[in-house]
Parts: C-alpha cells; structure tokens; sequence
C-alpha cells in the first residue's frame, strides 16, 4: 500500500498508521508495527518535502539520494542560526555514522550524550541536535529505528536495511514523475512541485523524463498528467454507495496538492488548517471533506467525535459509522460515537 499511495507523512507516527487503515483492510496498528520494527519493510526517515515519511524500505533509498541534497542545501540558514557550521556538521555526521556503527539504535539524547564524548557539544535543550540528526538523514547516514519507550530511536540505513544502490538521477527524476502521477494524478506541474519540494523546473523535468507513461488532460481548463491506463479507470462509473474515509492528520491525499480547492470546500479549509502547519483529521465522502473529527481516548476506551460541516444523507451517516467501528478494530480499543448530527 505504502509504494502505491508512494509515503505518507509521519511527523506524528499515529497519524500515518491510521493512514495505511484508510487505504487498506483487515490491516492493524500491530501489523504496522511489525512491518517497521521487525520486518523493516517498511522506514520512517525525512524525505519529500524534508520531513518525515513513511516509505516502503525498497524506496528509501533512491528517493533520500534524489531528494536530500535538496533539501538538507535548504536547510543551511537554519543550521547556521544553531551553531551548525559547515566544519562542526561535516564533523558531527562522520561521529554519528561511527556512533551508530559500534552501539546500534540510539535516542536524540543518547547521541547527544556520545557526540560530546567525541568533542562535538549540542545544547540538548535546543533545536541543534535534532537538525544534525535530520542532515545525517538526508546525507543518506541514518533513519528512524524501533521507538523506546516511546521514544525514538536512530540506526544506520546500510544495517536497518542493507545496502542498496540508486538509479542515475535522470531515471529516478522520472519514478518520481511517475509514481507521483500513479498516486495523485490528475495533478499539475505545480502540484509536483509542492508535494515533492523540488523546484519548478526540476518537476517540469521530472515529466519530460517520465512523458511516454503519462498522458495529458485539463483540469479546470489547466493542463494537468495522469499514468496512462489511470484515465480509462478514472472514466469508470461511480458506486451508487458514497465511499467514506476518516482521514488522520496530515493526511497525504490533503497534502498532495498545490491547492486543496478540489477536495476541501473553502468554508471548510480553515477549520482542517488552524495554521502552524497542523492539518487536522477530515471526514471525506467520494474525495470531498465535508467535516472534521477527533479521537479522545482514555486507557482502552475512546470516543470519536465527528463535526460535520452540513447535513449528512443516511448512506453516509452509516458510512462514519462504519469508519468508526473499523478504527476500533485498528487500534484495538473500544470506540463509541459522539457525532453532531
């Protein structure tokens, strides 16, 4: 699922769990887990965009040797502004790779702790050690292991899941093209760019590259790209029954676009974006948002409580309901509803 929908965002790691349930079935919390911390089929690292994702391992790799230099180049001011110099960054990776080399998985504050032994001294209290951890990162050095104790953890990517070569970056520009399309499309030259962080004229071409499997069609007038064989698919007659999805935070279908007009209605956008960067979990109806909801969950118990933004016919009252029950079944708890009709 994770190389079909190509990620998901996963600063909050919950929030990306209850992603792979929307997109799937039958699937639980459990088995994402296993998947990452056992299987390691799957990984957690900063990737599209610079922030955190949850990729399949097979694409780890390509897309942190495509990407990263991009954004761990745009990251430079901020580093500066933390005592990351160029001599103490190049320094500290090279500490952190033999770090994780001789002790395994380790915290934010236990490689705080070695990286002083070494004479590379972070103020733990600040944003520092956390920004040297993301360049290692994006240099292709490390990636997010098994959480302790609820705490993160960081490996060496060749030791969590081997080593493993890249395309040329011709070729990999174009995987990106493609399975952006696969997963989003139809989506613009501009959507591209905004999901994947890259410049504009690196996503246009990132499409020249990948042209022969993309076809071109209008979206409100606007040339925009689908995988060919997509738009026999997208042609299909619609299901008479509304398909209904409760969406996480930070969900990537509410992400994966340079706009969001198409799938959240304007009245509605700034009660799923409170700003911050904070998108909040969405009810969504045939790819439409048209409410809000939350999860309050005390011990093995919750409550999700659902805001619709207007009346909802019963068909998708029964849908929520099902979302529901199947959010409890994820998670394993004991959900009951608190919906504002």
């Amino acid at each position: 699922m994770l190389s079909a929908v190509f990620g998901l965002q996963a600063q909050v790691l919950d929030a990306a769990m209850l992603g792979v349930r929307a997109r799937s079935a039958g699937i639980r919390r459990s088995d994402i887990l296993r998947a990452l911390n056992e299987d390691r089929s799957i990984v957690r690292s900063w990737l599209i965009r610079g922030t955190l994702h949850l990729v399949a391992a097979d694409d780890l790799r390509w897309l942190i040797d495509l990407l990263g230099p991009l954004f761990a180049n745009a990251n430079r001011t901020r580093q500066a502004q933390l005592g990351l110099d160029d001599d103490l960054k190049r320094r500290g990776v090279d500490a952190i790779r033999k770090i994780l080399a001789e002790d395994g998985a380790l915290t934010r504050y236990e490689l705080v702790d070695r990286l002083g032994g070494r004479g590379i001294n972070l103020d733990p209290r600040t944003q520092a050690p956390i920004h040297l951890i993301q360049l290692a990162a994006l240099q292709g050095v490390l990636c997010l292991g098994p959480d302790r104790a609820g705490e993160s953890t960081y490996v060496l990517i060749d030791d969590w899941i081997g080593r493993v070569g890249s395309p040329p970056r011709d070729l990999a520009l174009a995987e990106l093209a493609r399975r952006y399309f696969k997963a989003y499309g139809p989506a613009t030259i501009a959507d591209l760019a905004a999901w994947s962080g890259i410049p504009l004229a690196l996503a246009r071409t990132a499409i020249a590259s990948a042209r022969a499997a993309l076809v071109e069609v209008a979206v409100r007038g606007s040339p925009a790209f689908l995988l060919k064989g997509r738009a026999a698919e997208s042609a299909m007659p619609h299901r008479r029954r509304p398909t209904v999805r409760l969406l996480p935070a930070f969900d990537t279908y509410l992400l994966g676009y340079r706009s969001r007009d198409l799938a959240v209605p304007a009245r509605l956008q700034r009660r799923l974006g409170r700003g911050g960067g904070w998108l909040h979990p969405s009810v969504v109806v045939d790819g439409r948002a048209v409410g809000a909801w939350q999860l309050r969950r005390s011990g093995r118990r919750g409550d999700v409580v659902v805001e619709p933004f207007a009346p909802l016919s019963s068909p998708i009252r029964a849908g929520i309901e099902g979302e529901i029950s199947d959010i409890g079944r994820f998670l394993q708890l004991s959900l009951t509803s608190a919906v504002k009709w």
